[in-house]
């Protein structure tokens, strides 16, 4: 990265899976680099969704390089997903026409549960078939199909872990880590976010701060799509041959199956 900014800037690795984003700091200014964003991102910025984007420049090899202010602040912790403030943000982006309207232009197609259903099965090897819970829920997930059809798809962050939501210290929140953004069903992000962080007994109080009422249809296809994501984490897992983690997440499995949705 110093080719980009010069050698003045002092630049070390940001981590993340793909080692493709930096941070930079040069005379108490600081900066967040990050290699081939998608174009998404200059909207998202604009939305104010995401830290404010400086600059992008095309490198000779092709390569795209976006800078943002590196703000100071914090993760959000757990507890902090009750908060209001989340609610509002979750809501402004699944209602913004501006985020869909770049995703369709960059030629995101709408996610139905039937096309998630199918990569699910196609995800499954006979490894995973061993487990009596990941067919009892494939089955669950088939026979639930022509129940969790929605009209309504929109912009979903598809992974809403407390970690990508950030907090400024002007008090300012935004979600970062776009890569796996896509149109599809809001209660794919509405499911994980309340299964993992909401006690369920205050669904509709969280609910009533994003802007909406928690109705059976709502809490059927939140109920669906969790077990679809659990089932893909699950594999992922088994492909990283994390052991321990595809345990508990079995368990969860089978939690979530055996209740009463």
């Amino acid at each position: 990265m110093e080719f980009v900014l010069g050698s003045e800037w002092e630049i070390s690795p940001a981590g993340g899976a793909t080692g493709d984003a930096f941070y930079a700091e040069k005379e108490g200014k600081k900066l967040f680099l990050k290699r081939n964003s998608s174009p998404f991102l200059a909207v998202l910025s604009a939305e104010g969704i995401v830290p404010k984007l400086v600059w992008t420049k095309r490198m000779e090899n092709g390569d795209v390089i976006t800078a943002q202010h590196w703000l100071n602040g914090r993760e959000l912790k757990p507890k902090d997903m009750n908060d209001k403030q989340v609610a509002q943000l979750l809501y402004k982006i699944h209602h913004s026409n501006e985020l869909l309207d770049m995703l369709k232009r960059l030629g995101k197609q709408p996610l139905t549960p039937d096309e998630l259903l199918d990569d699910i099965k196609k995800t499954i090897d006979q490894g995973l078939k061993i487990f009596p819970v990941i067919l009892e829920s494939i089955r669950f997930l088939e026979e639930q199909l022509p129940n969790v059809q929605n009209k309504e798809m929109v912009v979903c962050h598809c992974d809403i872990n407390h970690n990508n939501w950030l907090l400024s210290n002007d008090n300012k929140l935004y979600l970062i880590d776009w890569d796996g953004a896509m149109i599809a069903d809001p209660a794919i992000d509405l499911g994980m976010l309340l299964y993992s962080y909401i006690p369920e007994d205050e669904w509709e109080l969280w609910l009533d701060k994003y802007g909406i009422k928690l109705t059976d249809d709502l809490r059927n296809r939140m109920h669906w799509y969790v077990l679809a994501q659990f089932i893909i984490s699950i594999a992922w897992l088994k492909a990283k041959n994390q052991q321990k983690e595809m345990k508990e997440h079995l368990e969860q499995l089978h939690f979530l199956l055996t209740k009463t949705c």
